[in-house]
């Protein structure tokens, strides 16, 4: 099982230098998991820098994974999480939706580098 976190979304949807590292997993929905948070995220910079069409139509797409909600359960591991490695709100709740359910984390967020299940690939300029 696979997620991909925001900044892995933005890349591919932008068409951008890493776009191809995140291809496979976004091209897999059976085993891709999206959780909520990676939702809001996307949906966000979706909107603020290309529209409300195109932030819609970036939701439908990442609803063809199966989306996880923030359960009491994984906002108490991603609480713990954020403490232990210095996370980020959104990034701890991504990592312990992955624990949760046994998935690898693909990104280029550089929050996420070294640590256990992480598929990081650095960012690069066009």
């Amino acid at each position: 099982m696979n997620i991909v976190d925001s900044s892995g979304w933005l890349e591919y949807f932008s068409g951008g230098p890493n776009s191809e590292h995140f291809a496979s997993p976004l091209q897999d929905p059976e085993s891709l998991i999206v959780p909520v948070i990676t939702i809001y995220e996307v949906f966000k910079v979706v909107l603020r820098e290309s529209g409300e069409n195109e932030a819609l139509q970036a939701v439908v797409a990442m609803q063809k994974g199966t989306v996880i909600d923030l359960s009491t359960s994984i906002a108490m591991r991603a609480s713990k999480l954020s403490l232990q490695f210095s996370l980020p709100m959104a990034d701890s709740i991504i990592l312990a939706t992955a624990q949760a359910h046994e998935c690898s984390i693909w990104t280029q967020d550089s929050d996420f580098e070294n640590l256990p299940g992480v598929r990081f690939f650095p960012k690069t300029r066009a």
